[in-house]
């Protein structure tokens, strides 16, 4: 289990707070408090490289500013605002989606845009409202920046020692039953610390550090390689002191870089497992030696983001579908609200946004619970604070703590969250509207969580149940027919004309392919009426497509690619479509003979692999 985040919780609780106490000391709290809407903000912050990090909390305040601005503006519409909380949702739903950033998505957004439709109805009022938010945004900016002043690429560092961590026990696992989980487990951790890397690149601004972060990820890719074609086929146990070696690396890297570590060797070597030392040797020096005596160049290729979005904007795409889904439902849930005539109508399509949040049919019905329990529970909070008329710091002391419990727990149980989440909330909209029946307040507001958790349930149930075991096989034979154009780009004659300097567009469209098909595989384990067996016997496929898609990635840091004859690449054509054909046919398929790869036997082993996992497919 994780620890509780208590640093980015305080920090929270504080950008909350500062505002609060600005409005104190101007004596005007209730503005005070509306600029500290901003400080949704933080709740983006994760564990990203700040040059991300401070492109993406930029556009959250941005769009959290906007949202309160149209919220304003919209306010005396219910039809508009109704339709423009579904644009809101979807659009935020669908961003957050194909850029694969985790955290609370667009709930925010339509939190900030709900709220402000339920302050004081005075379009004039916009552009103040929004300034108060951007510049509470912008306080959380700033505390979310701080730790680059002193600690610039944290992030990289911490990803980059884990590779080399899961390295380690790979090392660890060979010969053992634990090969194959320990394999897939560093693979996978070598993608991620590869996005990380790429995530933190600045093209203007190439620090030595960051440089030698680049190669020494490149160094452990290679290790990984050498190892997987020389010691993993035979199930040969490696000596200990290679393992030894790796989290030696892992050590000084832990102390800043700044440390030397002894590495020893094993009594008898032979040539391969002399080359495996060597490379650990490269490594070591990667991270010590003065940049000027590591004379490696550093190219890092990243996907626009047009061909990211338009990856992502495809009927097929669980992205634009979830995205869809998600802002239709939300805009039934607005227009119930409105045109029902509830008592502080936003809190319905709010409380539908947060449900639907859940990834599956079955998180969301949890979700629901969880989210209806601690409301219930967050309103009897609420009515003792409102109750006692808390005023000045007292308040400022409030928000702090709420704030900051909302984060802490946040991450382990929606339910406890959600019992801060609402008084904090109560709070912000008594200081705009300045209610006084808190009875009539408090059971409108359960009433409402309990309509948009309905309405979020059945509409999430109705439109999803089926969406994505349907769609299921043609991802899969998608995303196989992908990697044979990727195969093809790496192998074929006119890939002699092509520099791989640059993102090779075959091998986006893989990428973009294959997480797809893992978001699908995920969505489909979570619905209601799946067939479990069939599901968990296509394990075998994705799991060999996510090991050869690291394989063909590697293909493109060799020096020398040779060119594969058209016989051998039209046989591998023929590999590629027949398990293509038998995944969307669902029949079984006829295996083919894999053509040998003398210089990649892994991406031959893989092939293999995944043409079994496929014939056999039901």
């Amino acid at each position: 289990m994780n620890p509780l985040p208590w640093k980015k919780a305080v920090f929270a609780g504080v950008c909350a707070a500062i505002p609060s106490i600005i409005g104190l000391l101007t004596g005007n709290l209730a503005n005070g408090m509306q600029a500290g809407i901003g400080a949704f903000t933080f709740l983006y912050v994760f564990n990203e490289p700040y040059a991300q990090r401070a492109k993406k909390l930029f556009w959250v305040m941005i769009g959290l500013s906007l949202a309160v601005g149209l919220g304003t503006i919209l306010a005396p519409s219910p039809l508009l605002s109704a339709i423009m909380t579904g644009i809101i949702g979807m659009v935020g739903t669908f961003i957050f989606g194909a850029l694969q950033i985790p955290g609370p998505a667009a709930v925010f957004f339509v939190l900030c845009f709900a709220m402000a439709t339920g302050m004081p109805i005075d379009p004039a009022l916009a552009p103040y409202r929004a300034g108060l938010v951007l510049l509470g945004g912008l306080l959380s900016w700033t505390v979310a920046m701080a730790g680059w002043l002193y600690r610039p690429h944290e992030p990289e560092i911490r990803a980059v020692r884990k590779v080399y961590m899961a390295l380690a026990d790979y090392l660890d696992s060979i010969g053992t039953d634990h090969f194959h989980h320990s394999r897939h487990q560093t693979v996978m951790q070598m993608k991620e610390t590869e996005d990380v890397l790429r995530a933190g690149y600045i093209s203007w601004r190439i620090t030595d550090l960051y440089k030698r972060l680049i190669l020494l990820n490149n160094h452990a890719n290679d290790i990984f390689l050498h190892v997987m074609e020389h010691f993993s086929p035979q199930g040969r146990k490696l000596p200990p002191e290679a393992a030894k070696a790796i989290r030696g690396i892992v050590d000084t890297i832990n102390h800043k870089m700044n440390t030397r570590f002894t590495i020893h060797l094993p009594d008898e070597m032979d040539g391969h497992l002399a080359l495996l030392f060597r490379k650990i040797f490269n490594a070591d020096a990667i991270m010590n030696e003065p940049i000027s005596k590591i004379d490696q160049k550093v190219t890092i290729s990243k996907r626009s983001l047009g061909a990211i979005f338009g990856g992502a904007f495809d009927k097929n795409s669980i992205v634009f579908l979830s995205a869809l889904r998600y802002g239709s439902v939300l805009l039934i849930a607005a227009l119930t609200a409105y045109f029902l005539d509830f008592y502080r109508s936003y809190w319905i399509p709010l409380s539908c946004a947060a449900v639907m949040l859940g990834s599956t049919i079955i998180s969301t019905f949890h979700r629901a619970i969880q989210r209806t329990i601690g409301t219930i529970v967050g309103i009897l909070v609420a009515s003792i604070i409102l109750a006692s008329s808390p005023q000045g710091i007292l308040i400022v002391l409030i928000m702090f703590t709420l704030t900051t419990a909302t984060e802490l727990f946040i991450v382990r149980n929606y339910a406890l969250a959600a019992m801060f989440i609402t008084p904090n909330a109560l709070l912000i909209a008594e200081s705009s509207t300045h209610l006084h029946k808190l009875s009539l307040f408090a059971s409108a507001r359960i009433i409402d969580v309990l309509v948009g958790c309905f309405i979020g349930l059945i509409g999430t149930y109705v439109t999803g149940r089926r969406s994505a075991s349907t769609r299921l096989p043609h991802a899969l034979a998608k995303t196989i027919r992908s990697q044979m154009q990727f195969l093809h780009s790496l192998f074929s004659v006119q890939s002699r004309n092509v520099s791989f300097s640059k993102r090779n567009p075959a091998q986006g469209k893989m990428h973009t392919n294959l997480s797809n098909l893992k978001l699908i595989y995920t969505t489909a384990l979570g619905e209601i009426s799946n067939n479990k067996t069939a599901l968990e016997s296509l394990w075998p496929a994705i799991y060999s497509l996510a090991q050869l898609s690291y394989h063909l990635d590697a293909c493109l840091k060799s020096n020398d690619l040779s060119v594969m004859p058209d016989e051998d690449l039209a046989q591998l054509l023929l590999v590629f479509e027949t398990m293509a054909n038998a995944v969307e046919q669902n029949q079984f398929g006829l295996k083919k003979r894999i053509p040998e790869l003398l210089e990649f036997p892994e991406i031959q082993k893989e092939i293999t692999a995944l043409q079994n996992a496929v014939c056999g497919f039901e």
